[in-house]
């Protein structure tokens, strides 16, 4: 027989389920704006796109994922940066954001039963619900810093230089960080360039947040189990 006394805590299973589906949305999204980004910008360069002007410079744009063709007078995108699946995806970013973060946030709450937005669970169903969310959302941050920052880890002032044979020439590493993870690289013929593209070691430290806020939730709800496990 049990004598788990309960308590109160947040109904998310909605919060979670918007999440999930946004996150589905921003993928498929993503998926079919960088298919239609495939030779955008050689069909700019080949003036088979035409637009106000002459063509200045072609760039590529992180999200929405989409080809930007700049010409004299204005510019001409690729479907990613377009306003229906442009506006879809930031719209599902918002959605995931959101609703993820008052997920999270909401674990760290004991609120009072009595209110439809509040359900009995026992401190550790909270604890094993929270460490779950930590599970995951760490798991997320630490693959995506690892194939990001995976240089910098087996060695930061030759990070440059890691996973290739370079020879008696390797590049420099000029300067570097870890959050985010970055560096810049100087090569022989002095010319420099970035270790990462600046949206991937952007995304490596945004991810940093959820499992942060995650790790809050946890560690609340083990000093509340644990200060149930003294009153017993």
């Amino acid at each position: 027989m049990s004598n788990a006394r309960t308590y109160g805590s947040y109904r998310t299973g909605g919060l979670w389920a918007a999440a999930g589906i946004s996150f589905g949305a921003v993928i498929v999204g993503s998926a079919l704006a960088l298919f239609g980004m495939l030779e955008f910008d050689e069909r700019c360069s080949q003036g088979l796109v035409t637009g106000p002007g002459k063509l200045r410079t072609v760039r590529n744009q992180p999200f929405p994922p989409a080809t930007v063709c700049e010409f004299e007078h204005g510019n001409v995108t690729s479907v990613g940066g377009g306003l229906v699946l442009g506006g879809l995806l930031w719209l599902s970013m918002l959605v995931l954001v959101v609703c993820l973060f008052l997920a999270l946030v909401a674990e760290w709450f004991e609120p009072r039963p009595g209110s439809s937005l509040v359900a009995p669970t026992s401190r550790a169903a909270k604890l094993r619900r929270t460490g779950v969310a930590l599970f995951v959302t760490g798991s997320v941050f630490l693959m995506f810093y690892a194939l990001a920052g995976w240089k910098l880890l087996a060695g930061p002032s030759s990070a440059c230089s890691a996973g290739a044979d370079w020879g008696t020439n390797p590049p420099r590493t000029l300067e570097y960080s870890f959050l985010p993870p970055q560096a810049t690289c100087q090569f022989t013929s002095g010319l420099t360039r970035r270790m990462n593209p600046d949206w991937v070691a952007s995304l490596a430290t945004e991810l940093a947040v959820p499992a942060l806020v995650a790790g809050v939730g946890f560690t609340l709800a083990w000093r509340r189990w644990r200060a149930e496990r003294r009153e017993v």
